[in-house]
């Protein structure tokens, strides 16, 4: 088995080619690899700013557009996950499988970033859909030790496939 990535573009004001969807395909499983992770499913969907706006101030209390959401359907609180894992019977701990969660990218903000940073729209979509994974899984950045680690861990994935800055 592998990590699946189901996906839709609910905009219409960046044009998303289906071989980006390929590479984002390819990121979930690189990331997966590097996480012990090689089953579950990640929903993704491409949004515009208006609606991510929407989606940041009814979820997050922030009353403007973002670049990523992450909604985990591991999340027992409001707190952020912890890495997920189950225990078997035996006592083993062993990755989940099943839903991880939502990612929702507004085109609009990766497409302003990746002209800001100078580099390809593909790379910035890929750097946000990895940094969304990596939250649906537990990850955080709330102090400057752990946004090292998922910066770390973004671009590892994302070297793999060339997508450098």
């Amino acid at each position: 088995m592998s990590l699946q990535l189901e996906w839709s573009n609910n905009q219409d004001k960046i044009e998303i080619s289906e071989s980006v969807y390929g590479v984002l395909e390819q990121l979930l499983q690189l990331a997966g690899e590097a996480e012990g992770l090689t089953e579950g499913d990640v929903a993704l969907t491409i949004v515009d700013d208006e609606e991510i706006h929407q989606l940041n101030r009814e979820y997050r209390g922030i009353d403007r557009p973002t670049d990523v959401l992450s909604f985990a359907m591991q999340e027992e609180t409001d707190e952020e996950p912890e890495i997920i894992y189950e225990v078997e019977d035996e006592g083993e701990t062993v990755p989940f499988e099943g839903m991880l969660g939502d990612i929702i990218i507004s085109a609009e903000r990766a497409k302003l970033q990746s002209e800001e940073y100078g580099h390809s729209f593909e790379r910035e979509l890929g750097f946000l859909f990895v940094h969304g994974f990596l939250h649906l899984i537990g990850y955080d950045h709330q102090d400057d030790a752990s946004e090292a680690v998922m910066t770390q861990k973004q671009e590892a994935v994302l070297q793999q496939l060339g997508l450098t800055r």
